[in-house]
């Protein structure tokens, strides 16, 4: 089996890493859900609300990273 390395992400003639794009798209997703539980005022259970957006970022990326970029 020959070695899989990723693959770049192109956009025109700008190349990024497959990472960088999944943690932008994890961060766009996470801001996204932060902002709708402080709408539905749940963030108000929540002892520290950094910390869960920085945890809901880095599941997305996860997410993102494992199953839109695979290797």
């Amino acid at each position: 089996m020959p070695f899989a390395a990723p693959k770049e992400v192109a956009f025109g003639d700008l190349y990024l890493p497959p990472l960088l794009v999944a943690a932008l798209l994890g961060l766009v997703c996470a801001s996204l859900t932060v902002h709708l539980l402080n709408r539905l005022r749940w963030f108000r259970h929540v002892a520290s609300p950094p910390l869960v957006e920085l945890s809901l970022t880095i599941i997305y990326t996860v997410i993102v990273g494992t199953y839109v970029f695979p290797s």
